[in-house]
């Protein structure tokens, strides 16, 4: 009878863990369509049959969402680390907000050695990164140019890869004239700027990850220097920085812990993806992500 209990009992835990992240992706799929409507310049909750127009950009966001945990969940399973399924968190579905707060994993278990830390912290921001190339290409194809409006109005600033794939698709913008983009298009730009929020190199981060992994005990002043320039960010340049400072701060630490082996140097394919997302992290960086203008 005690091993049916126990094995009863596994049983239910384990439906337990596919059932609640279903149920918070469902949720999270209704408030970032409830978004997408409303970006898509229709107000659901006085239109209700508007709500396919936010399918689009749902769709489009959550795919981005999706590939960067899945990348973390798969890199976790490959070094025999238990991770749960993706957590999306729903958000409020107004804009500006986007409806979601993004999506988690845990890792069930310590990571053994400094090559798998690498792999496991830079595979949701690569794959993640990639996704969100394909989206915001295929949004810019989308978007339209035309005359600058009058008044004042909430923009996006944009980082390097979203301006060279806004030239290579649109062409250069006159002047006088302004993007208009499209709502998949800012599901894509929202996907870089997450990528660069998870580059960070701060704690537990997934950049925290790879700076560990890459410098070891350096990773502390590392970790330091980057949430002193982010405040630093809030206080000269953009005031969000200051948020995302004490956030970064709060949920992924200063300090990293160690890893199970950490003697066993990384190996070169390893030092060239900590190359690879140092350099997304510069591609993705922008010193202001909204203005008024």
């Amino acid at each position: 009878v005690q091993a049916m209990d126990g094995h009863e009992g596994h049983r239910q835990r384990e439906t337990v863990s596919i059932i609640l992240p279903m149920f918070f992706f469902m949720l999270t799929v209704f408030t970032t369509v409830i978004t997408g409507a409303f970006l898509d310049g229709v107000n659901p909750l006085k239109h209700p049959g508007g709500l396919l127009r936010g399918i689009p950009f749902s769709a489009s966001l959550l795919f981005i969402l999706g590939t960067h945990e899945m990348g973390h969940y798969f890199a976790s399973r490959r070094h025999g680390t238990p991770s749960s399924l993706p957590f999306f968190i729903p958000g409020p579905p107004i804009p500006p907000m986007i409806g979601t707060f993004g999506a988690v994993i845990e890792s069930k278990s310590r990571i053994n050695t400094r090559n798998a830390l690498v792999d496991i912290g830079a595979a949701g921001p690569l794959a993640g990164f990639i996704a969100a190339v394909i989206i915001t290409a295929w949004g810019l194809r989308l978007s339209h140019v035309g005359p600058k409006p009058s008044g004042e109005a909430l923009n996006l600033g944009a980082p390097l890869i979203f301006e060279l794939l806004s030239y290579l698709i649109l062409g250069k913008i006159p002047g006088g004239s302004e993007l208009f983009l499209h709502p998949v298009g800012f599901a894509g730009w929202t996907g870089l700027y997450i990528t660069f929020i998870n580059l960070m190199p701060i704690g537990q981060s997934d950049g925290g990850h790879v700076c560990y992994a890459t410098l070891g005990r350096i990773h502390r002043a590392v970790s330091m220097a980057a949430a002193s320039l982010l405040v630093l960010f809030g206080i000269f340049i953009w005031p969000g920085w200051l948020v995302w400072g004490v956030l970064t701060a709060a949920f992924a630490g200063i300090s990293h812990p160690p890893v199970v082996d950490a003697h066993t140097p990384l190996s070169v394919r390893r030092e060239a993806m900590s190359v690879l997302a140092l350099a997304i992290f510069v591609l993705t960086f922008t010193p202001t992500p909204f203005y008024i203008g």
